[in-house]
């Protein structure tokens, strides 16, 4: 069941822009921006937010410091609007505050940000953020390898695939691409949608780093006689997806296990061809903690405008969403992104 569809470009709806500050609380709220991008160190925690978000303790194992003095700064830059939080379970990740700032600021806010990400971090800093990915990616590694067998139990506590496998299948049919020759799946899971997309386009490339799962989609795959897949241990990051040339790339309930989204959804932007898009399919924010530890999740679903920002940093723009009924206490968001220069061919 579909709740809302949007098959249009990204528009923020946004309620009327706030009434101009009395000039007393206008430099009082410059002065808390100017005052909370005036240490080096915070200005570091909003270049390390700049694609993710960490939660605290995250954030004290990557600038080595205690607790207490990094809350201080967190709470500086939260006062400030630089920084904004959500809760996951009970932890609670920060990322950086794009909107929300008020409209005479807005423009300073923009000009701090474009100015920090043009600065490197330190090269321990860098190593021990590398490091935390590498922990996030082992973590979700783990669980897959340890409960491939217990597949289809952990997905039907979340979001089964009969749930939204009609409308992702609907979404790609109308989807207007410019050639159907081939298309990347990334973490097929079972193989189910390897069912689905072998009889719509010429090649599918099946891609997945956890050896249990990728033999169950080969077994599927192969108990249907298709003989038009080729499978990839691997991630998006493999050797042997570097002349690829997608028409289309589609990863079905996979981001939420991911240390690093964003990076997920610039690795495969590099892999499409032209007039190629990326359907993507995955839970909108929730506060399911219990999913961490039960089904391997590494972020309890999305905010859209985080997919749709990621997407922006992957050089993608929003074509269509669609948020299928609420189940569980979890609900389903279906995208489909493209080159700007596709946003004209609408579903």
């Amino acid at each position: 069941m579909i709740a809302s569809t949007i098959s249009s470009t990204p528009v923020a709806v946004l309620a009327d822009a706030p009434h101009q500050l009395p000039p007393t609380q206008q430099l009082v709220a410059l002065a808390s921006l100017c005052k909370a991008s005036a240490d080096p160190l915070r200005l570091q925690v909003l270049r390390v937010l700049r694609k993710d978000s960490f939660g605290v303790s995250e954030l004290c194992s990557i600038f080595d410091i205690r607790q207490p003095a990094l809350s201080h700064h967190l709470k500086v830059l939260a006062s400030a609007g630089l920084v904004t939080t959500r809760r996951e379970g009970n932890s609670i990740f920060y990322r950086r505050s794009e909107l929300g700032q008020h409209p005479g600021l807005q423009a300073l806010q923009s000009s701090i940000f474009a100015s920090i990400d043009l600065t490197a971090l330190p090269a321990d800093i860098e190593d021990r953020l590398a490091a935390l990915h590498l922990q996030r990616e082992a973590n979700s590694g783990n669980f897959f390898r340890d409960n491939a067998h217990k597949f289809h139990q952990q997905q039907d506590l979340i979001a089964s695939y009969e749930q939204y496998a009609d409308t992702v299948a609907q979404v790609l049919d109308n989807a207007a691409l410019q050639h159907r020759h081939t298309v990347l799946e990334v973490g097929p899971g079972d193989g189910s949608f390897l069912l689905e997309l072998a009889p719509r386009f010429e090649r599918v490339i099946a891609l997945d780093n956890a050896p249990g799962m990728l033999e169950q989609a080969r077994d599927k795959a192969a108990g249907a006689c298709l003989d038009n897949i080729k499978f990839i241990l691997g991630d998006t990051r493999s050797t042997q997806l570097q002349d690829l040339r997608a028409n289309c790339v589609v990863i079905n309930m996979v981001l939420h296990h991911t240390p690093s989204p964003g990076q997920i959804l610039r690795d495969v932007a590099s892999c499409l061809g032209p007039g190629g898009m990326v359907l993507i399919t995955d839970l909108c924010s929730h506060d399911q903690g219990w999913a961490r530890e039960n089904c391997g999740d590494l972020w309890l679903g999305f905010d859209p405008q985080d997919l749709a920002r990621w997407a922006a940093d992957a050089g993608l723009s929003d074509i269509a969403s669609i948020y299928l009924a609420q189940r569980n206490g979890f609900q389903v968001q279906v995208r489909l992104f493209g080159h700007p220069d596709n946003i004209r061919k609408q579903l």
